[in-house]
């Protein structure tokens, strides 16, 4: 059974700056974007032959646009496809994988999410219209061997959020923590909720110990949209594996 230790001595992350904060809650005032898309035209069936019409020039070079957007998009899901021993997660519909051989770990992202820089974190991947939807992943150095040397998951998962993962500024509420083995090693899972003055973030958590360092991904969205990204959301939690280095 583990043995709970205070919450001042659990080796924790460093909470991110605040001035590299990619979930900063959108202004008031400022109308909401949708996301455009580029698509390319299907290919028409066979059929009779017709005369060929002339294209002018802005047609000539939106067709041109549209085949160098899916050629580049083909060409780097070639590039960063992943060998099936190293993920097996890969053919996840809507969802990119994420392999970090050197820092030791795997996830996958929504299709769409950029990544960005973000000090303190080692990965960030975001929406860049709804920026309160993300996935962060965290690692420092730590002694213990197992996540379960910490305490149990609701203890370790409230310490974290409110040290770590909110400003204190933030209202926040844990909602379900618990433990999980995947490949015979344990990692917490966590949902919560952060209450800033103009909106409230939803988000999941997932802590595990491995390879000497304390490993955290987290990942959320506006309550507003909670209901729409929420199976997406638990996907990316469910998805990040830690594998022993070499």
């Amino acid at each position: 059974m583990a043995t709970a230790v205070p919450a001042a001595s659990l080796p924790l992350p460093r909470r991110a700056s605040s001035s590299s904060s990619t979930v900063n809650a959108r202004r008031p005032g400022v109308p909401s974007l949708r996301k455009q898309h580029c698509a390319v035209a299907p290919v028409a069936a066979a059929c009779s032959p017709a005369p060929p019409r002339q294209l002018d020039n802005e047609e000539e070079g939106s067709g041109r646009r549209q085949v160098l957007v899916a050629g580049a998009a083909a060409a780097a899901a070639f590039i960063s496809r992943p060998s099936p021993a190293a993920f097996a997660a890969e053919a996840k519909k809507g969802f990119l994988p994420v392999v970090d051989k050197k820092a030791g770990y795997s996830f996958l992202y929504p299709f769409g999410w950029e990544e960005v820089a973000v000090q303190g974190q080692d990965k960030v991947y975001k929406d860049v219209i709804e920026p309160l939807e993300s996935v962060s992943v965290n690692s420092i150095p730590t002694s213990k061997e197992d996540i379960r040397d910490l305490g149990p998951p609701d203890k370790v998962a409230e310490a974290l959020i409110k040290k770590v993962l909110a400003p204190p500024t933030q209202k926040t509420k844990l909602i379900l923590a618990k433990e999980n083995d995947v490949d015979g090693r344990a990692y917490y899972t966590f949902e919560f909720t952060a209450q800033a003055p103009n909106y409230t973030r939803h988000a999941l958590g997932a802590i595990v110990i491995a390879n000497g360092k304390f490993y955290t991904l987290t990942t959320g969205a506006n309550e507003r949209r909670w209901e729409k990204m929420k199976d997406r959301l638990h996907t990316v939690v469910d998805s990040f594996k830690i594998e022993n280095r070499i």
